[in-house]
């Protein structure tokens, strides 16, 4: 047979491996695995007080694969943590988490809103903040007044004026997420409430890679319903349940 011929049988054998290589490497990578989240599109995440809940829930999304940059006043104080999270963990000052990030996560207390909206005015514009914030008069001042009387999510989205604002991991403390999380025999309820329906369903895939089930409670609006001294806040339980005690609050 001429070499010539046999080279095109080659090359077309080759092109055709390629072509069957192509949708089995999405298959193979489409397996549950640990490097399943790493193989998918991954969010980067500003992390926005990096304290008990902040460190918390950042390292399950650092462990799931997403890059998180924790941040604080004092990112040098961050050190341990992110050296104890590995390389898809950083620390860096609020505004760099901001520029860093397609998601930020808001764990700090409530009274650093209005700090947080002077100081970074027009950069909350697009971003979808999953705000895990909670309100506490003794703690706050006044503003814990504003988000009793106006609601705590519109609160919220009225100091990060042009954030896609989408209540999250605020029902239940650090403890709780840091052992409930993948917990075997039902997966525990995330309930979260906002008005944009892709940050909306941002938001409820990142409960999913923490290791929750998310339950879209309704609009910002209602997220009083799973603040402090709202019918749902600590209802812990799976979504079915989570479900059953929101038809009955």
């Amino acid at each position: 047979m001429p070499a010539n011929v046999n080279r095109r049988r080659w090359l077309r054998a080759g092109a055709a491996a390629l072509l069957l290589a192509a949708p089995l490497a999405r298959a193979v990578r489409a397996q549950p695995g640990p490097a399943s989240a790493r193989e998918a599109a991954a969010q980067r995440i500003g992390v926005i007080g990096s304290g008990r809940i902040g460190g918390t829930v950042g390292g399950l999304w650092v462990k799931a694969g997403h890059p998180v940059l924790f941040s604080s006043r004092h990112p040098e104080a961050l050190k341990p943590l992110v050296e104890e999270l590995g390389t898809l963990a950083r620390a860096g000052t609020v505004a760099e988490a901001i520029a860093f990030s397609d998601v930020l996560f808001l764990a700090t207390p409530y009274g650093a809103l209005p700090q947080l909206s002077r100081d970074h005015a027009g950069a909350w514009q697009g971003k979808i903040v999953l705000d895990a914030t909670n309100a506490y008069a003794h703690r706050d001042g006044p503003i814990a007044d504003e988000a009793r009387r106006d609601g705590i999510g519109l609160t919220t989205a009225r100091y990060l004026r042009g954030a896609r604002v989408v209540r999250a991991f605020n029902f239940m403390g650090a403890a709780q997420f840091a052992s409930e999380h993948h917990r075997p025999g039902g997966l525990v309820a995330v309930p979260i409430a906002g008005d944009d329906p892709a940050a909306l369903q941002v938001a409820a895939q990142l409960v999913r890679d923490a290791g929750f089930e998310p339950v879209v409670v309704g609009p910002l609006a209602s997220a009083d319903r799973f603040a402090p001294g709202g019918p749902l806040f600590r209802q812990v339980g799976t979504a079915e349940e989570f479900r059953r005690k929101m038809g009955e609050r």
